[in-house]
């Protein structure tokens, strides 16, 4: 974004130069996000991120490592059908400290991404006007050279805007009106016909762009909230891991490999001797997680450090998946053609050396078998053998760490 104008979407070029390149792409079938770009995001400008199976963002604070994180995770949210507002609550947050409004008092931001897959790398750039109101001001998806879907605004006084959607056949595009308030590349599939070679590619790329950008878990673990007894019977870690009593309690019955695995984590990482990890019921119904000390002696997860309950939960994340996980992934696609990722704010906060270190070795080995993907913001890398690290550098006094 022009410091005098507002831009709507960037020229589509391939992510090299200034972007810098790809990252590895995930395995054959399985899409996932491998880029992502602020072009003028909150403290990013012209910003580019080649993600890999492990992504590690670290950097002072002030320097943008939580922003990125966050400009993902409302990617994914836009991915699943959610609507703008609800995504971006304080849009004037996203735009550019410096970006002054054009001749219509407007103001935004822009972002995007590219996901690698079955087609190749798919990518998406979205242009965001914050103000004076909230609303989509293009959207361009484009694949193999060609730009599969743009919208553009053409009239401020309606809530829609004019989108262009290939078909390859007489008429080379097809027009007509999406919802400004909507990602419509997860809308193609209720407009686009797939009749034509060109309407398949384009319902072939926004799948693969949606189930990318669907198959996300954010997850920051709140020890406070962790350490109360909980209603059984959800059997599904929220994001702040509030009902982690309850996900041991599923674990443990259903899933013995790796609950033993969590346990070993576990013992790794907390103080003291760890023999199992466990639920218990109360008289009042609810459950409380208990670590087993293996002489006859039980520790209730509540007197646990803040450190070892935060190591704890995201040494769970990382073992179990998308039945485990409170998230929405594609449910038509098969879970052998997703790619879970865990995008991590603050991934070893609270934790000294050895905790975070245990629990970046435990994310690589996972990582690397290809179970997960993670994306999570750190203090220090050390222990992260085969880490993409994105290096931030020094704060320039806008961003957020």
């Amino acid at each position: 974004m022009t410091a005098s104008s507002f831009v709507p979407y960037p020229t589509v070029a391939p992510d090299a130069g200034p972007d810098g390149p790809e990252a590895a792409g995930p395995p054959p079938g399985r899409p996932s996000v491998t880029h992502l770009r602020l072009s003028a995001f909150a403290g990013h400008r012209g910003a580019g991120f080649g993600l890999g199976p492990l992504t590690l963002f670290t950097g002072p604070s002030g320097s943008g490592k939580s922003t990125a994180l966050r400009a993902y995770e409302a990617l994914a949210r836009l991915g699943g059908g959610a609507e703008l507002a609800e995504v971006f609550p304080d849009p004037a947050a996203c735009v550019p400290e410096r970006a002054r409004p054009d001749a219509q008092s407007r103001r935004g931001f822009r972002l995007g991404c590219t996901a690698d897959g079955p087609l190749g790398p798919v990518r998406l750039d979205l242009a965001v006007q914050a103000e004076p109101e909230l609303r989509i001001v293009g959207e361009r998806l484009t694949a193999g050279g060609l730009v599969l879907l743009e919208t553009a605004l053409r009239d401020p006084s309606r809530p829609a805007v004019q989108a262009a959607w290939y078909t390859g056949g007489a008429s080379p595009v097809t027009r007509g009106p999406l919802p400004d308030d909507r990602l419509g590349t997860a809308l193609l599939p209720l407009r686009v016909a797939g009749k034509t070679d060109g309407q398949r590619q384009v319902l072939a790329a926004a799948e693969q762009m949606v189930i990318a950008l669907r198959s996300v878990f954010a997850c920051d673990p709140r020890p406070r909230r962790m350490r109360a007894p909980v209603s059984a019977g959800g059997g599904r870690l929220l994001r702040g891991c509030d009902n982690l009593a309850d996900v041991l309690w599923r674990t443990r019955s259903e899933c013995g490999r790796r609950h033993g695995q969590l346990v070993a984590a576990v013992r790794a990482g907390c103080t003291g001797p760890v023999a199992d990890l466990l639920s218990e019921p109360g008289l009042d119904g609810r459950v409380r997680g208990l670590l087993d000390r293996g002489d006859g002696r039980r520790t209730d997860l509540r007197l646990l450090g803040d450190g070892e309950l935060r190591y704890l939960a995201l040494a769970l994340v990382l073992l179990t998946g998308p039945g485990v996980l409170e998230v929405d992934p594609a449910g038509e696609v098969p879970e052998a053609l997703q790619t879970l990722t865990v995008l991590a704010d603050g991934f070893d906060r609270r934790m000294d050396p050895r905790q975070s270190g245990e629990l970046l070795r435990l994310a690589a080995r996972m990582c690397e078998q290809g179970h997960i993907r993670l994306v999570a913001a750190v203090s220090d890398v050390a222990g992260a053998e085969g880490a993409t690290v994105v290096d931030l550098g020094p704060a320039d006094g806008v961003g957020e760490g």
